[in-house]
């Protein structure tokens, strides 16, 4: 590539490069799509979830000399990959090479080729080597592709469908603060702000933070920094499975929730010049266990415990929808990703074969982590929108079909159940209120609304965030688009 030119000039490959080339066309500019790849975070953004990779350290650059760090494992022991930026031409397109890691060589090429002044396409051009010569290719060169494939489908598609909110919402650049960051939606949620040209201030749990976040709990000039923030995301609060529940342990799981919601509420109601959006976590738990009864958002709350916190949690909301503030209560359901949450405890058992969950009738109202950060993007956009919002697939589905689905993408049959007495006898209260307990709810708001899931089906968000779609080379015939 010519970091001076217009970014098509790929050299040709060694003589003993393997070659991979996908192509996917971006619903942006190319300096829109450029400035995504640019910001601060991409490169975890577009590391799969199934991959045992992570981003150690990174300077934050595509700039020629930029290098980043990243660890991982391949056949289970550790190792360290080390990548060095080798070209930079904005908006047209940038180069990185493995100065050391798995393969022999590694040198990948990004291309961002203008369609339009609304569209783009951009070309993922790999020439690596596997190590051990004819050896390594033979032993490891079929998975290593598979591998490829599967790496690019995941980057392409979520490429594309972030993208896509920022084209469709066309939101002015805004200053967001939000909790719960290390958790698994708001660290998603913030990378993709992050992505899209917003700022985003995280608010930590201590006393006092650094000017790039904000304490509110703490001394008062930390809650004065709310001021000139446009919105807040509030996600934290204590795992409700994070141990069998006792009284002291439900007793933390509701304060939680109910006292730094109230707290972060009252806050914004007396900030000037302070947030006009306040977007807070609830659950699909309010409507406790219910049978086969269809769940909107005007169906009544239930009478057990989560039901209980998720009632008091959205009426902490209270000291800021007086003021004037925009609250919106987005109602989880089960959030799949094998990074965390639910997926990621079932992934062992439906490994070993597992099956149901009791007798497996019970409604399971789930929904994919990419759609629960694009929902919220869709709260933050639509200035009209308030009040709860149910934050699920539009295909709720039983548990023993779940479980089925989920056999059949990873290729093991669900076998074995597991009884509803033996699941109470190890977890308590848990197993009824988290496992057996039958919801089936619809995101009616959420449609009527106008968003847009990109995965309503349940196998392919599963197909999808374990690795199991594919996008062969374009050279080859049967190249497909990915999405």
């Amino acid at each position: 590539m010519n970091p001076t030119g217009d970014g098509t000039n790929v050299p040709p490959p060694h003589a003993g490069d393997e070659r991979y080339r996908a192509k996917i066309d971006l619903p942006v500019s190319a300096e829109e799509a450029f400035a995504y790849h640019e910001r601060p975070g991409c490169l975890q953004r577009l590391t799969p979830p199934w991959e045992s990779v992570r981003v150690e350290s990174s300077d934050q650059s595509l700039h020629v000399g930029s290098r980043v760090v990243m660890k991982a494992k391949v056949l289970g022991m550790p190792l360290r990959w080390r990548a060095r930026h080798t070209e930079y031409s904005p908006p047209h397109g940038f180069a990185d090479t493995q100065d050391a890691g798995p393969f022999h060589s590694w040198n990948h090429f990004h291309q961002f080729q203008p369609i339009n002044d609304y569209q783009c396409d951009l070309t993922d051009d790999l020439r690596y080597r596997l190590p051990l010569g004819w050896a390594g290719r033979l032993l490891g060169g079929r998975l290593a592709r598979r591998a490829i494939e599967s790496l690019f489908a995941y980057r392409h598609r979520i490429t594309h469908d972030d993208l896509a909110l920022h084209s469709r919402y066309a939101v002015a650049p805004m200053t967001i603060a939000i909790s719960g960051t290390s958790g698994l939606v708001g660290s998603s949620i913030a990378s993709l702000l992050t992505l899209l040209g917003h700022r985003v201030l995280p608010i930590t749990r201590g006393d006092k933070a650094d000017s790039d976040a904000i304490a509110p709990w703490g001394e008062p000039q930390e809650a004065r920094k709310l001021r000139g923030v446009d919105a807040v995301i509030h996600l934290a609060g204590k795992s409700i499975a994070s141990g069998r529940w006792s009284k002291k342990l439900k007793s933390e799981i509701l304060s939680s929730r109910v006292e730094k919601t109230r707290h972060l509420a009252e806050l914004i109601a007396s900030c000037e010049d302070g947030p006009r959006t306040f977007l807070c976590a609830s659950a699909t738990g309010i409507y406790g266990s219910c049978g086969d009864a269809l769940l909107t958002e005007q169906s009544p709350p239930g009478d057990d415990f989560l039901s209980g916190v998720a009632v008091e949690w959205e009426r902490a909301c209270q000291p800021a929808v007086d003021a004037g503030c925009r609250v919106a209560h987005a109602r989880l359901g089960i959030v799949l990703d094998p990074n965390g949450g639910a997926l990621q405890k079932m992934l062992l058992p439906a490994k070993l074969a597992g099956g149901r969950l009791g007798n497996g009738r019970q409604w399971w109202s789930w929904i994919g982590l990419d759609d629960v950060v694009g929902g919220l993007y869709h709260l933050l956009a639509s200035d009209s929108l308030s009040g709860p919002f149910n934050f699920v697939s539009p295909n709720p589905i039983q548990n023993a079909d779940f479980v089925r689905v989920l056999g059949k993408v990873i290729g093991i049959p669900a076998l074995f159940p597991a009884p509803a007495p033996l699941l109470r006898f190890a977890l308590g209260e848990m197993a009824d209120a988290l496992l057996l307990a039958s919801s089936r709810v619809t995101p009616n708001r959420l449609l009527e609304s106008g968003y847009q899931f990109r995965f309503p089906e349940l196998a392919d968000q599963l197909r999808y965030c374990l690795g199991r779609v594919r996008k062969p080379s374009q050279e080859d015939p049967s190249d497909e688009d990915g999405r």
